[in-house]
């Protein structure tokens, strides 16, 4: 006879984690620019408020009004492509991805809830076609690959004409994560991963082969667009320096903080969006090697906690929904600090928990929430 074995309905472990990230972002926005710091504070108790909502409310349902949710979210996006830019839409760093709030209220990307919407939806189309096809055979394969390529296609495409390439990178990483969860035999996730490597191989080699054709056809005839500047400033930023001048910054930041850092609040070096992008280059220069590695250990500690909760859910959909929230936080912190570090290009999406930013500090909360809210309603039994 089964019994069910008595669990906490909170995960600690990982309020526990994000207490840690709270403190870690005030410390260094207030240090980066100290007027943005009771802001954030802000978004965090309505971030807390969103995470206590989400877990109200039963992950099952989610899946009701996963199209209701992924409709809004693509009429926002459309919304950032019809409506000219003015008072109500912004521009920002070259890309039109903000709503503008009146009265000073600040400002919203759609695209970050979009995050959010897309992996809800992902994963109910995941969880019911693996209902409805137990058996699979490569039709059945091909046509839950369809599926997900047809829903994620036009939320990609509306990213990218903003264009915020970041966010289109954040958005093709959820994908990936939930394609290798959702049943498809490996050898076609194994042919699909190579046709990619293919077709990003073939880009870069017309970029070196022929740089007119790349502008021309990649970049719309613009050779000096904001795009491709961020590319020459990683590639070269020696020899482009005001295109490379933030990661000159950063490289500088970081290496100046050595082991145990230069100190709280001390003058160091100027780096542009500290208190956004490139929070983790004041993180080093003040608290060296030993506090980067720190909160890197942290990240590490909370995707570790959240594959557990995905590997113990009992309902399929739950592991569904965490996959895609491991695949957005996983890869966006490994981009922003690959791109301080010089390892990766500047795409200039932000740290998660950590940078200063309404929209995604409340899209990775509402996440959180969602994790907490498939662990709190998963039930261990004694055989299983």
């Amino acid at each position: 006879m089964e019994k069910e074995k008595t669990q906490p309905k909170i995960d600690y472990m990982i309020v526990l984690l994000m207490i840690l990230f709270v403190i870690y972002s005030c410390i260094a926005i207030y240090s980066a620019n100290s007027a943005y710091v009771t802001k954030q504070i802000v978004w965090y108790v309505i971030g807390l408020v969103a995470i206590l909502v989400t877990m109200i409310i039963d992950f099952d349902r989610f899946r009701q009004i996963s199209w209701i949710l992924y409709g809004l979210g693509m009429l926002l996006l459309l919304g950032l492509e019809i409506i000219p830019e003015g008072d109500f839409v912004k521009n920002i760093n070259g890309a039109t991805s903000w709503y503008q709030f009146p009265g000073g209220l600040g400002s919203f990307q759609p695209s970050e809830v979009m995050k959010i919407f897309l992996i809800i939806l992902l994963s109910q189309i995941v969880f019911r076609h693996n209902e409805k096809y137990p058996i699979r055979t490569f039709k059945e394969d091909l046509m839950l690959f369809m599926k997900i390529i047809l829903i994620s296609g036009p939320p990609l495409l509306l990213v990218m004409m903003q264009p915020d390439l970041g966010t289109a990178m954040v958005l093709s990483a959820i994908i990936a994560s939930i394609i290798l969860v959702s049943g498809i035999k490996w050898r076609y996730i194994a042919a699909l991963f190579f046709s990619v490597i293919l077709v990003i191989s073939v880009v870069v080699l017309i970029y070196f082969l022929n740089f007119d054709f790349f502008v021309e056809y990649f970049l719309g005839g613009d050779s000096n667009s904001y795009t491709l500047g961020r590319f020459y400033g990683w590639l070269a930023p020696y020899e482009y320096p005001t295109q490379g001048f933030q990661l000159l910054q950063s490289l500088l930041a970081i290496g100046s903080g050595e082991l145990i850092g230069r100190g709280y609040m001390t003058e160091g070096v100027r780096i542009p969006e500290s208190h956004t992008d490139f929070i983790f280059a004041i993180i080093a220069e003040e608290f060296g090697f030993i506090g980067a590695c720190l909160l890197i250990s942290i990240f590490f500690l909370l995707i570790y906690r959240i594959i557990h909760t995905a590997l113990e859910s009992n309902d399929p959909y739950g592991s569904y929904l965490c996959t895609g929230i491991i695949g957005m936080i996983t890869f966006q912190v490994f981009q922003n600090i690959g791109m301080t570090i010089g390892l990766l290009p500047i795409t200039g999406i932000p740290l998660p928990f950590i940078s200063y930013g309404g929209s995604s500090l409340l899209t990775y909360m509402i996440a959180i929430g969602i994790v907490l809210n498939v662990r709190s309603r998963t039930i261990k039994f004694m055989f299983d």
